[in-house]
């Protein structure tokens, strides 16, 4: 390899590293903040629909659900109404960024009920047991998704943050045991 060419590699691996850095940056500065809207968005839109009778997929499955975990003293008449508005106050609580803790607590209980089907309605929820899902199942199981969403908007609640860059996530590490050994004492 020539060395013009050798310098002509050596400036596209320095312009898209600068690149690849800058991408990165605006990752960590605004992806928890979209993480955080889309996910609002979702729980709105998914509560919005339960308002409206038979336009939720999971509406059938999320009544019998509560019914069952209610013991029967919650009808689907009560319970379809009350779990579209606790997901929409989830959606707006997101998309606002207002109440996040009541709003992290909320989606956390909702998502608590919304894996129950998975054990309290087995035929319906597993084709083959614990192997493959049917598609209820497979509505159920994606909320991993969002629940792990959920953990990393709830880590940002009290100031934390997305670090673009290893040596700054390394001191931000050591300042943050300093600190959890501080109050431990």
């Amino acid at each position: 390899m020539s060395v013009r060419t050798t310098d002509r590699m050596n400036t596209i691996r320095e312009r898209f590293h600068e690149v690849d850095v800058r991408i990165t940056h605006w990752m960590s500065r605004y992806g928890v903040t979209l993480l955080r809207i889309s996910l609002g968005i979702v729980f709105f839109w998914f509560g919005v629909l339960k308002f409206f009778p038979s336009l939720s997929p999971a509406q059938d499955l999320a009544t019998r659900t509560i019914e069952m975990l209610t013991l029967g003293l919650v009808k689907a008449n009560l319970s379809m109404p009350v779990l579209a508005a606790w997901e929409c106050l989830i959606g707006l609580g997101l998309i606002t960024g207002k109440f996040m803790r009541l709003t992290l607590l909320l989606l956390a209980l909702q998502m608590a009920g919304t894996i129950t089907p998975l054990f309290l309605f087995p035929a319906e929820t597993w084709q083959i047991f614990p192997i493959s899902p049917t598609l209820e199942g497979q509505y159920i199981i994606k909320n991993l998704v969002l629940v792990s969403a959920g953990l990393v908007i709830g880590a940002t609640v009290r100031g934390g943050a997305v670090i673009a860059s290893p040596e700054a996530a390394r001191e931000a590490l050591e300042k943050q045991e300093e600190e959890v050994q501080q109050v431990s004492q």
